[in-house]
């Protein structure tokens, strides 16, 4: 889990105006920070699959995030994919 502050330095980073806490570039980019941290987790303890379930579906919810704002907006998605360095 992020700390709070942490999760407010992040929507910092990535809002689209000033009062800005739920727009899919947000919403990426706290579920790819939480997604590194839940990786390094499973790294060690390769047994802990309800927490790899939680990966799991991290994933496949930023990945829903991502398509949907590359049908939206596709300028915007790619600035997301390259400050998070996601894809290629």
């Amino acid at each position: 889990m992020l700390t709070t502050k942490e999760k407010t330095s992040v929507i910092e980073k990535f809002r689209v105006h000033d009062t800005d806490t739920g727009s899919p570039d947000v919403q990426i980019a706290v579920l790819s920070e939480e997604i590194g941290r839940l990786a390094d987790h499973l790294k060690k303890h390769p047994k802990d699959n309800h927490s790899r379930r939680g990966l799991l579906k991290m994933v496949a919810q930023r990945k829903r995030l991502l398509s949907y704002l590359s049908r939206e907006d596709e300028e915007r998605y790619g600035k997301v994919i390259k400050k998070l360095g996601l894809k290629k």
